[in-house]
């Protein structure tokens, strides 16, 4: 009888004290719930200070990277009037290429459809050199396919370049 009342004992006393223990628990739940979500934004704000002028540097870094593989830009910059059409199609190719390479770590801080633009204009700027030089004869200069990429660049309505430009800005505003 003794022992059955010494067990009754310590399983009131268990009983009472799970109790007691889950009653506290749901009575600080929700500060512990607060600190975490504090601790969390707090973290996150840390983390954007220091981000924020990374993204910001990678969206400039695009749009000079939309102006340098313009033609109208690239042309006057390489100054092609030396070279053959063949000369001057593997010069801007390779430009274009390097160009990017130097570039292609900003995707990390971009999103995805900035960089998407990104690509597109690389990828159409390299279609329209090659679709050029293909045009040409074999005796053209340098000077020749620079005239016809500047004529099927004016051909376009809009300039693609300024919509590419555009739209990597309408995505840096989006940040904000």
């Amino acid at each position: 009888m003794i022992l059955y009342t010494y067990l009754l004992d310590i399983l009131k006393y268990t009983v009472a004290g799970i109790g007691i223990i889950y009653v506290a628990f749901y009575m600080l739940k929700p500060y512990l719930d607060k600190t975490t979500a504090l601790q969390t934004l707090e973290f996150k704000k840390a983390i954007a200070n220091q981000t924020l002028p990374l993204r910001l540097q990678a969206y400039e870094r695009l749009v000079l990277f939309i102006d340098r593989i313009n033609p109208s830009n690239m042309l006057i910059r390489l100054n092609g009037n030396g070279y053959s059409a063949a000369e001057l199609n593997s010069i801007i190719l390779n430009e274009i290429r390097t160009e990017y390479q130097h570039n292609v770590t900003q995707q990390i801080y971009v999103s995805t459809q900035a960089w998407a633009v990104v690509k597109r204009v690389k990828s159409d700027t390299l279609t329209l050199i090659s679709s050029a030089v293909k045009t040409m004869p074999d005796n053209a200069t340098g000077l020749d396919l620079g005239k016809v990429i500047l004529t099927h660049l004016s051909k376009l309505e809009e300039d693609p370049y300024d919509i590419a430009t555009n739209l990597v800005r309408q995505d840096l505003e989006n940040i904000f």
